[in-house]
């Protein structure tokens, strides 16, 4: 029973560190800002501010709906690349034994 009482609450303790900052993430107040705004956009701004002439000679060929989706996309890209390189190694580290 010891055992299941520490999973439970280790278990527990992963959900609140991925959800409790999404709570408490205050916003700059502005409704309409986006809270999860990438380097993306910051570049942008900041490009705008010292040459406001400056034309982007490529576009992207879809636009995600929301950063929080564009975020959404990002962290699976990451999963998936770590879960290649996982398998990659323990894979290499199986066929050594």
């Amino acid at each position: 029973m010891k055992l299941l009482h520490a999973n439970l609450l280790l278990i527990l303790g992963v959900i609140l560190l991925a959800a409790l900052p999404l709570f408490l993430v205050s916003g700059s107040g502005d409704p309409d800002a986006e809270l999860f705004t990438g380097a993306d956009e910051q570049a942008q701004a900041l490009i705008a501010e010292i040459r406001p002439d400056y034309e982007p000679w490529a576009e992207p060929f879809w636009e995600p709906p929301s950063g929080e989706v564009e975020s959404l996309l990002f962290a699976l890209q990451a999963a998936l690349g770590a879960g290649f390189i996982g398998y990659y190694f323990g894979r290499k580290r199986g066929a050594s034994r």
